[in-house]
């Protein structure tokens, strides 16, 4: 059997292709794909989207940062707007694997595979992210938080291709947080990792988003959370209902990486840490 192989010229040939092997594999970085593909049938056709000029992109304005399917981890952590006002984001390009990793893993990549433990994903929630997808019928945008349906699975369809991410600038009352806990400092794949962002006003919590992965089948925003910490005060009280609802609101899994109950403790500690300890909490810039 001879796989077919396209790597296209624009985002149109790109799309034509798709919406007439809406079976072939979708090949950005490759990051993750050739780690299995040994593991894995010989699939009929190749679509190479690797430094498709349309996809690789970083634009910031004066309210948000869209960032293009095709960017690198490497681009995505060393852009300066990203590095100052969407932190969670810059934090988790840093920890996906090496410098080669970072260098050919991409966004759209990382979206695509929507691996439980993708270190981008819980950021990507916690960011309030717009993904944007396109097919030969038009383009739309999901929610991030509505985007994964479950293990490894998504909304996007199959003609569809991923083009983007769309991100708006927390504003300077608004605390941003991302924590990575795995077998060692770096390049280890996640047992637990969480990322937040938090509005406070006065010193009690107005809003907050709250993002886990590596402990669920897909990463979660955790709206129970979310609730129970409105109106407390940053600092214990807040810290303590955090904990509380984290306590009631997961189910972690249990697997080589990790105890369904070793996952519960440092879910709960990560996300009281990220209520209670002021020197912990980064805050956006203005």
């Amino acid at each position: 059997m001879t796989t077919a192989y396209v790597r296209p010229r624009s985002l149109r040939e790109a799309l034509d292709t798709r919406a007439a092997h809406p079976d072939w594999m979708v090949l950005a970085g490759g990051t993750d794909l050739m780690v299995t593909a040994n593991h894995k049938p010989e699939p009929a056709g190749i679509l190479d989207l690797w430094r498709l000029e349309e996809l690789c992109f970083i634009r910031a304005d004066r309210d948000k940062v869209s960032i293009g399917a095709g960017a690198t981890w490497w681009e995505v952590e060393n852009h300066a707007v990203i590095g100052n006002r969407l932190t969670p984001l810059a934090a988790a390009a840093r920890e996906i694997g090496a410098l080669q990793i970072q260098a050919r893993g991409t966004l759209g990549g990382n979206v695509g595979t929507s691996s439980p433990v993708g270190d981008s994903l819980p950021a990507l929630l916690a960011l309030d992210a717009e993904i944007e997808v396109a097919s030969v019928r038009g383009r739309r945008r999901i929610p991030y938080s509505t985007y994964c349906t479950g293990y490894r699975t998504t909304l996007l369809a199959a003609d569809e291709l991923i083009v983007a991410a769309h991100l708006p600038l927390p504003g300077s009352t608004t605390s941003l947080m991302w924590r990575k806990v795995g077998t060692r400092r770096a390049q280890s794949i996640s047992k637990v990792m969480g990322a937040a962002a938090i509005t406070v006003d006065g010193g009690t919590v107005v809003s907050a988003r709250i993002a886990f992965g590596a402990i669920a089948n897909r990463p979660l925003r955790l709206e129970a959370i979310e609730a129970a910490v409105v109106g407390q005060r940053i600092g214990s009280q807040a810290a303590e209902a955090a904990r509380m609802a984290m306590r009631s609101s997961i189910t972690p899994i249990d697997d080589v990486r990790s105890t369904a109950s070793y996952r519960r403790e440092v879910a709960e500690n990560l996300v009281a840490r990220f209520f209670g300890q002021r020197g912990m909490i980064r805050r956006a810039a203005s």
